[in-house]
């Protein structure tokens, strides 16, 4: 039985080894590769020999799947799954997990990062300092006392709205299924035009798709900030730049869009002011990576057993 990671887990390879060492002696063979694939044909290569494959967040469409005779297992080193072709999974019999719950402490806490920046101003007052300049400019807003609504009470979610009580703000939320009782839930529209801080931690569907378009930025304050770390395009980003340069919202905090960075030149985000953006990074810590790789080799081991875990399909 052989097992292919197809693109780099982002940890050393000592503790990918230290991870395979019980499939090792159950047989297996590991192929590792240190680099992304270029194109969905060299990632159907890569496949093409594998009992059990692993991906990230790299695309994986049935071009490459097609390619994959033997693939009786993907894990998808990722919470979201929408870059891979499940339903060509599923009807091809290929089980498929998940690697939930890696990323909740780093996504939240960027959430916070990008909180305290914006309402501080801190990517213009390191430039000010440099230039000679003085604080005039630099009147800024505490998070303490504010209301933080939160889109989407999973994991992420509620690990934020304990990060925000911390900070001393009032915790609002919207969730289809509400789970925190520290959180006062609300209507979207209520949660929309009452906030101060407004985070978004929903996965991509088709129903959530743009589910922050033109007319809900309409309802925000016009002192509020927008926080979007989702996986995928949540908000509508033409419609974001637009309420921003018009001045109709405080700012917004931006770390996924309609596509992975690197983005185009002539993207609506990148001239919009009072906008921090960041390249889909809220994943990427070091310890995430290292939880994520374990849930890797644990799915793996389940799977094995019969018992498998993270269920996608």
């Amino acid at each position: 039985m052989k097992l292919v990671i197809a693109e780099p887990l982002a940890v050393s390879e000592t503790l990918i080894s230290h991870l395979f060492q019980p499939l090792q002696e159950a047989g297996w063979t590991l192929e590792l590769y240190d680099n992304r694939p270029q194109d969905q044909v060299e990632l159907g290569r890569r496949l093409s020999s594998a009992d059990a494959a692993v991906i990230a967040n790299y695309p994986c469409t049935a071009k490459a799947l097609e390619m994959a005779a033997n693939l009786k297992y993907l894990c998808i080193a990722f919470t979201g799954v929408d870059h891979a072709d499940i339903d060509y999974c599923r009807d091809h019999h290929i089980a498929v997990s998940n690697c939930a719950g890696y990323s909740t402490e780093a996504v939240a806490e960027l959430v916070f990062g990008m909180a305290l920046s914006l309402s501080r101003d801190l990517i213009h007052a390191d430039s000010a300092v440099r230039q000679g300049k003085s604080n005039a400019e630099f009147l800024g807003t505490e998070l303490a006392g504010k209301r933080f609504g939160i889109i989407g009470t999973g994991a992420i979610g509620c690990r934020t709205a304990a990060l925000a009580h911390a900070f001393g703000c009032e915790v609002w939320g919207w969730s289809r299924t509400p789970k925190d009782s520290s959180i006062h839930y609300t209507d979207l529209k209520t949660l929309l035009s009452t906030s101060d801080i407004l985070s978004i931690h929903l996965p991509l569907t088709e129903e959530t798709r743009h589910l922050i378009s033109g007319q809900e930025l309409a309802l925000m304050k016009s002192t509020a900030i927008l926080i979007n770390t989702a996986r995928g395009p949540i908000v509508d980003s033409a419609a974001l730049a637009e309420a921003l340069k018009a001045g109709r919202i405080g700012g917004a905090g931006i770390d996924v869009y309609d596509q992975e960075p690197p983005l185009p030149a002539d993207h609506p985000l990148l001239s919009a002011p009072h906008c921090l953006l960041t390249p889909h990074l809220g994943f990427f810590s070091t310890e995430a990576m290292k939880r994520r790789a374990a849930i890797v080799f644990e799915n793996i081991e389940a799977w094995m057993a019969g018992c498998q875990k993270n269920i996608i399909c």
